[in-house]
Formats: C-alpha cells, structure tokens, sequence
C-alpha cells in the first residue's frame, strides 16, 4: 500500500476530494490516469495553486495539494497564513522533500523550517510519518479530518510495522527508565537502531514516534518525563521553531526540569545522498552515540 493508492480509494468514496499538484508529480504520478476528473496541474505556480485550492474549498471541494516542501510552504506563505488558517479552510499540504529527504538538493530547495513555519499557522495540524507504513496509517484520517493540515510526506521504508494511527497521539516503543529517545520523520530509521545499540550496553532506552506535532502528544511526552533520567531529540528541522523547543516549553510550563540534549541543525545541510547526508551532519547511529556519550 502507497499513499496514492490511499489518496485514489478516497477520490472513489467521495467526489469532493481534487488533488493540485505543481509539476510535482512523485507522490500520485502512478494514479493520475485513474483520477482525471479531480486532478489539476498548474505547473511551477505554487501561489495560483493554494488560490485555486482556496477556492475549491469555499466551495465544498476537499483540496489535496502537493509540490516541495520549500516551494508549497514558502512561496505561497501568506495565502496559507490568510487563507488556509485564518479561514478555517478544511485543505490538506503535502510536502514532499523535507528535512533529510531533500538529500542532494542545495539550500534552495532544502525544508529544514517547515514545522516553525506551519506551527505558527492558525488551525493548521502538522503530520510527520516517520516511513511508509506509518504515513499510510495516518493518510486516511488526516484526510477525513476536517481541518487543514500538513502532511511531511516520508514514503522511506522501514522494517517496522507501526501501532494504528491516533491524531494527537504518539507512538511509544519500549519503556526503558535512563533515557527518553524523541524523533519524527525520516530520523525514526536511526533512532530505532540507535536504541538497539545503546540497549546493548544495558542504557535502557524508551523510543518516542512524535507522529503528531501539531496537536502534539503533550501527555505522553510528559509521561516518559516522569520516568526516564534524562531526554534526547533528534530531528532534521532547524534547531530554532523545532520540536525541541516544544517540548522545553511543555517542560517548563509543567516545572519538569530535565537534562536535554539537542540533536538538530544549524544551518542549511551539504547536499549528497540520504546516507551521506546522515552520515555528514553527524546523524549516524555511530554519531548520535559518541554524542550521547558526551552527554551523559
């Protein structure tokens, strides 16, 4: 099962579904055939494309729209602001290239600030599927939801079947008490066999899927506070506007002071493959370790 397989099973349920894209076609390219009569390209017009889904949804219609991360949330940034968030508009982004997945792509086509950007977006619900079988298990009900959201399209594949999908609610693997591991996205891969190798040395680890990031899983995050000494996040995402500064606030706000130990970026990353981008920005499991070391 693929996304598009899920996207085309809505479209025969319910007719107000109509997919945008913006001559980037990866995630759906195998379906189009099948769903003429709700589908429109617009070409390299990623402001005329929110326009247009802007209007399909005062309409009735239910908006699928899709280009690069950092061309759908950057170019057309105040028509989403405006239209998509202060109006409510039940429209759903999806992003494909962000964070690492952007791989050998230079600085302007790299997404490292998308979750800063549509947290600040009234109403706007941000998704980060860490692999395929997750972004599947979540597809259905973020498009069934009426509310506009942002999906962080990841279709890598993983060797881990995930639990069912809850908006809101994360994905909690292993209850180790040393260390509170939290990631989304594409740097679940390395956390999984981060926690295997660090459980080989007797550290026991709990593995926090965030899933959700905008509503984000407050309580859970909360709860692996309580238990586990200290807390590790991981992400592709700018340091700044990212999940760890969420959860410092969520922290503090519920006086949960606890060592935290920050693994993001700084700057814009080296373009290369997925691996040699992990590897370079110092990502690897062999990395992460060396850091966690240092920081314990």
């Amino acid at each position: 099962m693929r996304y598009g397989d899920v996207l085309k099973k809505k479209i025969e349920e319910d007719n107000r579904f109509f997919v945008l894209t913006a001559e980037n076609m990866g995630p759906i390219y195998y379906i189009i055939d099948d769903i003429k009569e709700n589908y429109l390209d617009v070409g390299i017009s990623e402001q005329t494309m929110i326009g247009i889904a802007v209007g399909l949804a005062l309409r009735g219609r239910i908006p699928v729209v899709h280009a690069m991360s950092s061309f759908l949330l950057m170019r057309p940034f105040e028509f989403i602001r405006t239209d998509i968030g202060y109006g409510n508009l039940n429209i759903k982004l999806v992003g494909t290239a962000a964070g690492f997945l952007s791989e050998k792509n230079g600085p302007t086509h790299q997404c490292i600030e998308d979750i800063s950007l549509m947290k600040n977006i009234p109403n706007m619900h941000v998704y980060a599927p860490a692999d395929n079988d997750d972004m599947t298990k979540m597809e259905k009900k973020i498009l069934e939801e009426n509310m506009p959201s942002y999906l962080r399209y990841n279709d890598m594949e993983v060797e881990y079947s995930h639990e069912e999908f809850e908006i809101g609610k994360a994905e909690v693997i292993g209850k180790g008490k040393d260390i509170a591991i939290i990631t989304y996205g594409t740097m679940f891969k390395e956390c999984l066999k981060l926690k295997q190798e660090l459980e080989k040395r007797k550290i026991g680890v709990t593995l926090l899927n965030l899933r959700t990031i905008i509503p984000i899983d407050e309580k859970r995050i909360l709860e692996v506070a309580d238990y586990c000494d200290k807390i590790i996040v991981v992400e592709d995402h700018f340091e700044f506007g990212g999940c760890y500064e969420q959860i410092c606030e969520i922290l503090f706000k519920n006086k949960k002071m606890k060592d935290i130990l920050a693994i993001n970026l700084k700057n814009y990353f080296k373009a290369g493959s997925l691996e040699d981008v992990i590897k370079n920005e110092g990502f690897s499991v062999k990395d992460l370790i060396k850091k966690i070391d240092k920081f314990l």
